[in-house]
């Protein structure tokens, strides 16, 4: 059964803008294993955590550096979630999440949908 949908779009020369001009933004929106990627990658992560946050409802015991982005060896990209956010996830009771993500032409976007068991 769907729980819950998110999409999110992201301006990636808006999002190199603010991320030059705030560098501790990086600590705080991403996991050490992502802040090694170039910034298009960044902004389709960045849309995939908000996109997470829409198909959850809200933010409520979120936290961005607990929702890591993984990619299986395909390529298909995945969450890796910890601590209260994936406390948060399963209060839900969603039992999986599916993700898909890309850029191109100057945006980047994501779209989430978080599957549970039937009521």
């Amino acid at each position: 059964m769907i729980i819950g949908t998110g999409i999110d779009l992201v301006d990636i020369p808006r999002f190199e803008r603010t991320m030059s001009r705030t560098p501790r933004l990086m600590e705080r929106l991403f996991a050490p294993t992502e802040r090694g990627l170039r910034l298009p990658s960044l902004a389709a992560r960045y849309a995939a955590k908000e996109a997470l946050i829409k198909a959850l409802g809200g933010s409520d015991g979120v936290h961005w550096t607990e929702m890591e982005i993984g990619s299986e060896e395909s390529g298909k990209p995945y969450f890796r979630l910890s601590g209260s956010t994936a406390d948060a996830v399963e209060q839900r009771g969603i039992t999986s999440l599916h993700l898909t993500m890309s850029h191109d032409a100057g945006f980047a976007t994501a779209f989430v949908v978080a599957e549970g068991a039937p009521l």
